[in-house]
């Protein structure tokens, strides 16, 4: 399964709730606390993590796409 993730920045609060739930996907910019995102298709193992990560955000900044496809 292929998932695609994006973040909505101007949503964004800066909360860091997703960095701490999947750190391999997500980071925050030292100047402004604003996430961004390390890996737009991250691999299966951290499909759990991405999705616990969007549930977290107070802001529901994070998009996550199921595209169906190959593991």
């Amino acid at each position: 399964m292929l998932l695609q993730v994006e973040i909505d920045e101007p949503r964004c609060v800066a909360a860091g709730h997703c960095v701490v739930a999947a750190p391999e996907v997500f980071d925050q910019r030292d100047d402004d606390g604003v996430v961004i995102l390390l890996d737009a298709n991250p691999p299966g193992d951290e499909h759990e993590r991405v999705r616990e990560a969007a549930l977290l955000c107070p802001a529901a900044a994070i998009l996550v796409r199921d595209r169906g496809g190959a593991p």
